[in-house]
């Protein structure tokens, strides 16, 4: 390979922005995840007294 191809084609690879929104979806991602770790506890007491209220008003409709 010529070093000057090798060096077009890193700038190209640079300068094309079709990248731009996975590498945005990608930060979105990483940032709810780590939402998620930092309040797995708080989230994980509310979903469980959100099913305990489900399953109490379910066993009044039987």
């Amino acid at each position: 390979m010529d070093k000057a191809y090798l060096v077009r084609e890193v700038k190209s690879f640079l300068m094309d922005e079709d990248g731009v929104g996975v590498i945005e979806l990608v930060l979105i991602l990483v940032v709810l995840i780590g939402l998620v770790i930092v309040f797995k506890k708080q989230i994980n007491t509310l979903l469980t007294n959100i099913f305990k209220q489900i399953n109490s008003k379910s066993k009044e409709v039987y």
